[in-house]
Formats: C-alpha cells, sequence, structure tokens
C-alpha cells in the first residue's frame, strides 16, 4: 500500500511534465507558422496563398450549412427554455436579451469550435497524419520545402480568419433561431425582437465572442496538425492520431474558453 501511494504524486509529476511538453510543442508549432506568414514573406519565402484560399473554403464555406442548421435550432432551443423561468417570472420581455447574451458570447463561438474540430480539425490529424505515413513529409524535406510552411502555415492563417467569420455567421443564426421562437409563441413581432435584442447587447458582448473564436481558431489548428506529424508507422496510427486530435481539441478548447471568459469577467465585471 505504500509503494501504491507514493506513486501516486509521481504518476502526477509524469502528467504534469507531460503536458507541459505537450503545451511547449503546440507554442512551438504556433510560432514556427506566424514567423512562415508573417516574417517569412518579406525575406524571400514563399507563402503560397492559393493553399490558404483552398483551407479557407474548406473550413469555412463548406461548415456553413451544418453551422446555420445546429446553431438555428440551439437558439430556439435556448429560448424555449429561457421562457420557462421568464413566463413564471413576468419577465417575456428579457426573452431576446438573454437568447442574444449567451449566443454572442458563449454558445456561438464554442459550439462553432466544436464543428469545426469535428470537420477541420480531425481532417488536419489525417491528411498530415497519411503524408507522414506515406513518407510524403520526408519527400518535402529532400526538396528542401520545410513542412510547416507548406502544410500547416495556410491551415493556421485559414483558420484564423474562416473561424471568425463562421462564428459571426453561427450567432446570426443562433438569433433567428431564438426570434422564431419569440415571434411565434412570445409575443413578439419582428420590430420589436430585433430592437429588443439591439438594446440587450453591447460592443463586449461581440468582441469578447471574436477574440475566443480566433484563439479556438488556433488551437484547433496546432492540436490537429501536431497530432498529424506525431503518427506512427502504420495506417492505424492514423485513426489514433485524428481520435487524438479531436478529443484534444475540445479539451483545450474548453480550457481556452474557461480562462478567456474568467479574464474577461475580472477585467470588467459589470
Amino acid at each position: 500500500m505504500p509503494r501504491k501511494i507514493e506513486s501516486i504524486p509521481i504518476a502526477i509529476g509524469g502528467w504534469a511534465i507531460d503536458g507541459c511538453a505537450y503545451i511547449g510543442g503546440l507554442a512551438t508549432l504556433t510560432g514556427r507558422s506566424a514567423y512562415m506568414i508573417c516574417v517569412a514573406p518579406f525575406l524571400g519565402q514563399r507563402l503560397r496563398p492559393q493553399r490558404a484560399v483552398h483551407q479557407a473554403f474548406a473550413v469555412g464555406v463548406e461548415a456553413i450549412p451544418i453551422v446555420s442548421l445546429i446553431l438555428f435550432f440551439v437558439g430556439l432551443i435556448m429560448a424555449l427554455q429561457s421562457a420557462y423561468e421568464l413566463r413564471r417570472l413576468g419577465a417575456m420581455q428579457f426573452l431576446a436579451g438573454a437568447v442574444a447574451v449567451s449566443i454572442l458570447r458563449e454558445l456561438g463561438p464554442l459550439l462553432t469550435a466544436i464543428v469545426v474540430i469535428g470537420r477541420s480539425g480531425s481532417a488536419f490529424a489525417a491528411e498530415i497524419g497519411t503524408k507522414k505515413v506515406t513518407e510524403e513529409v520526408d519527400a518535402l524535406r529532400t526538396m528542401a520545402l520545410d513542412p510547416v510552411a507548406f502544410l500547416v502555415a495556410p491551415k493556421f492563417l485559414a483558420m484564423l480568419i474562416m473561424v471568425p467569420c463562421l462564428t459571426v455567421w453561427a450567432d446570426m443564426m443562433g438569433i433567428v433561431g431564438g426570434g422564431a421562437f419569440g415571434i411565434s409563441g412570445a409575443g413578439f413581432t419582428i420590430g420589436s425582437y430585433l430592437m429588443a435584442t439591439r438594446d440587450s447587447i453591447v460592443i463586449r458582448d461581440m468582441y469578447t465572442g471574436l477574440i475566443k473564436s480566433a484563439l479556438f481558431g488556433l488551437v484547433i489548428t496546432a492540436v490537429g496538425c501536431k497530432e498529424g506529424f506525431s503518427t506512427g508507422a502504420g495506417a492505424e496510427e492514423v485513426g489514433r492520431s485524428t481520435t487524438s486530435a479531436v478529443v484534444t481539441s475540445i479539451a483545450m478548447v474548453i480550457l481556452v474558453d474557461l480562462v478567456f471568459t474568467a479574464l474577461f469577467y475580472f477585467i470588467n465585471p459589470t
């Protein structure tokens, strides 16, 4: 029994060291990609914007239907759930504000990130993992091409632009979903619902969600690409990397969401 008790701190220490090493690897990959995007083009190295455009189309445009569907129904669900308590308190006039603030600050960025993880984060890990297994990554190095510049930097650029744009669209669809119930079941007109939504939100509600969405995009790309580069030999390892990328990305996104929500609260609690 004493040996088992002594092994607990050792295991915790090992997990902490592994976690710090993993986060350090993500930071290194992100830093190298930032260098390739912001500095290397001025030193004569090619950025390959066409790859970034292709990634942006896959990440953003192709995700619009599923994001629209999910956020519309989430906004509708939020309105239905809020109506229970608000009707009991005689405060149905606050329905539009409750839906808009919850969507803009939290649900819009978070649900968009989860959709992007399932569609793009897993695809990044599978793509790079497959290239590593088939030795295409080694072939890039043989041709004097940096794999980070060729494979990762365009993904970072596309995600940094498209995830906030997708979040804006998701926020709008969530508000539309809430308005569908507000107009049909809560006595609002289209004009009164839009005015109530406008009066309830402030600029802080919008920029907090957009800042978090940009950070989510960076985290999703870094985790997906790192898991891809960590793929071992064999087709089975590609599946393992893809699964690990999805699970780790969701955990990291929720952790980042918690940290920045708390930070925004303590900076401006009103």
